[in-house]
């Protein structure tokens, strides 16, 4: 997932709301998508944590270990540092990479 994040703002933008709703013509559904999309991403990016930080999961309730362990923390930092779902998802959309669909207008 890393490799869509590289062309994606570490910090909020100002965006042309005409660009929001060119596909869908209506900024409000635009909004509804880039929502769900964000949705999609953090528990994406949650699950990957989560998965990542599990190997390094002790028995033990030394907490200690826990807090000596450095690539736990340093895995930590890197998805600190990402940008927020709601840009990643806000970049996707405008650059058409969401697919979406409205079944009330077909």
């Amino acid at each position: 997932m890393s490799n869509l994040k590289s062309n994606v703002p570490n910090s909020t933008v100002t965006r042309d709301v005409r660009m929001l709703d060119k596909d869908t013509e209506n900024i409000y559904e635009s909004v509804v998508v880039i929502s769900k999309r964000a949705n999609q991403i953090a528990s994406s990016l949650k699950e990957e944590l989560g998965s990542k930080l599990s190997e390094f999961a002790t028995s033990s309730d030394n907490l200690e270990e826990v807090f000596e362990n450095r690539e736990q923390i340093e895995i930590s930092k890197y998805y600190e540092r990402l940008p927020k779902p709601t840009l990643i998802a806000t970049q996707e959309f405008l650059e058409d990479k969401v697919y979406f669909r409205n079944p009330t207008k077909e």
